[in-house]
């Protein structure tokens, strides 16, 4: 186990396109994740849930959020707010405009870091 720190510049980190909507550029420690990702308006991340505990804060623009297996619940998350998703809650989002967010996954998502995210790819 290392104990240095690292120091990064999200300039520095290369931009993964995963659809013409959809982009996201991603750091990844021992035990989270650290994720910015760029949605144009329109864009609709599929419902889907995972076993990382998720942070989304909203950077810019804004994310419509339908949660829960039955997509009951409604939460529109706007810029300067954050929402939490517990591990295994169902959710999806469409982009209302064009936005930029900041996600931490704890632990991190490794259907990410290998590529097997084939609902995110279009």
């Amino acid at each position: 186990m290392s104990n240095s720190c690292t120091h990064t510049r999200w300039d520095d980190v290369p931009l993964e396109t995963l659809s013409p909507l959809l982009g996201r550029k991603f750091l990844v420690g021992q035990r989270m994740m650290l994720a910015q990702v760029f949605l144009k308006k329109g864009c609709v991340v599929p419902r889907h849930q995972h076993e990382n505990e998720q942070y989304t804060y909203i950077i810019s623009g804004g994310l419509r959020f339908w949660i829960g297996e039955d997509e009951s619940q409604v939460q529109d998350v706007m810029a300067g707010e954050v929402l939490q998703i517990p591990s295994m809650v169902w959710h999806k989002a469409e982009a209302l405009v064009d936005t930029v967010d900041l996600d931490v996954f704890d632990p991190p998502r490794e259907d990410w870091i290998k590529k097997t995210d084939a609902y995110l790819r279009k």
